[in-house]
């Protein structure tokens, strides 16, 4: 997600934040679909958006104010939104909630409260090597006394970066809840995967239209698309536009480029 672009620390730090939190929120599911986290409209950060799959195939990117770069994640997210979208493939639902000048996982806990009644502890970190974070939840039916419930709390704000660096595991479980019964159960691998394809990208150059798609192609030679998660690049002249806007054309497989 960082390959191709060039964000600032904060930014780079609130993607990871949210990368973690995305990541920690779809493993829970119990269906195949998928967890979008949204921040919008925020008068240093305008986009950010991170999507995690049940099975764990993750994407994001992020869009921030070039003229001038906060100096705290308040000044980042001023008057932004965070929406939680969870897809089941049949009818999504969205939650969506102010954003903390706290933080990112303090925004989420009162997600959790408002949207799904759980009560929550969350801790994320984040630098350009990597990112991490737990989540504690309440389970439902399941009474937990109060003051075990803020040691747990205090016990998860200890978390640093460094604690991650070997990517976390049993060793960082037993020693944060070395007094506690814990069930372990087997670790499940996150990697990134972007689903665009040739075939995504000529839909957007069709949104866009013929007339503008030949006026940009007269005046740079070619259309050149980027992928905002991947960075890919694709590349279309005129034959590809002819091809494109040619209402006669069979449209191949995706495997033939």
């Amino acid at each position: 997600m960082l390959r191709d672009h060039n964000y600032d620390d904060l930014v780079t730090e609130t993607l990871g934040h949210a990368t973690a939190a995305t990541a920690l929120i779809a493993q829970s599911l119990k269906f195949r679909g998928a967890i979008t986290l949204q921040i919008q409209r925020g008068r240093g950060l305008q986009m950010l958006v991170v999507q995690c799959t049940s099975g764990l195939e993750l994407r994001g990117m992020a869009l921030a104010d070039s003229q001038g770069k906060a100096a705290n994640f308040s000044e980042l997210t001023r008057d932004a939104h965070c929406a939680v979208t969870v897809d089941s493939g049949d009818r999504p639902y969205q939650g969506i909630v102010e954003v903390s000048d706290a933080s990112l996982a303090a925004s989420l806990e009162h997600y959790f409260v408002r949207s799904a009644q759980v009560p929550s502890h969350i801790v994320l970190v984040a630098n350009d090597e990597m990112a991490g974070g737990i989540l504690l939840q309440q389970m439902p039916g399941e009474a937990i006394d109060d003051d075990d419930w803020n040691r747990l709390h205090y016990l998860s704000k200890t978390l640093v970066d460094k604690d991650f660096h070997d990517g976390g595991g049993l060793q960082l479980i037993g020693r944060l809840f070395a007094e506690d019964d814990v069930r372990v159960y087997k670790p499940r691998r996150v990697r990134f995967r972007c689903r665009c394809t040739a075939r995504k990208t000529e839909d957007v150059l069709k949104m866009l239209g013929e007339a503008e798609a030949r006026e940009a192609l007269e005046e740079q030679g070619q259309i050149e698309v980027i992928c905002e998660y991947c960075g890919r690049r694709r590349q279309f002249d005129a034959v590809d536009i002819e091809r494109l806007f040619a209402s006669n054309v069979v449209v191949g497989p995706e495997s033939v480029q």
